[in-house]
């Protein structure tokens, strides 16, 4: 999971989605492995069961997908060759269309966002 703030440069956790969709993944079974550049050691004190990573590509390793929860400039420009090789599955969750559908399917990746249809790679 990448971003736990509820909005980028900031390490307020109030009310952000981010918490509340980490606490029902863990509820059904899951292991998260998250990053944030900001908030990270808060959330981790915050909500147990969380594992804290140094970067996006820590937290994406043999992961089954990577979410991104919130549009910090770093997660912009993500390297998505090297989260391919990362990931146990190719599967990007982009929860704020911060990337279009076509480039990350191009790189393998398949591609789910908020309000446009999935994108298989190509």
């Amino acid at each position: 999971m990448l971003g736990l703030s509820f909005k980028p440069n900031t390490n307020d956790l109030r009310d952000a989605p981010a918490l509340a969709i980490a606490q029902e993944l863990i509820k059904q079974g899951a292991t998260l492995r998250v990053y944030d550049p900001v908030a990270l050691e808060e959330a981790c004190q915050t909500m147990s069961g969380l594992i804290p990573c140094k970067d996006a590509y820590e937290a994406a390793e043999g992961a089954d997908a990577l979410i991104l929860m919130t549009e910090w400039n770093q997660f912009r420009t993500l390297d998505f060759e090297r989260l391919k090789t990362a990931l146990r599955q190719p599967i990007f969750f982009d929860l704020r269309n911060v990337y279009e559908p076509d480039r990350v399917a191009a790189f393998g990746l398949r591609h789910i966002s908020v309000g446009r249809p999935s994108k298989l790679p190509s």
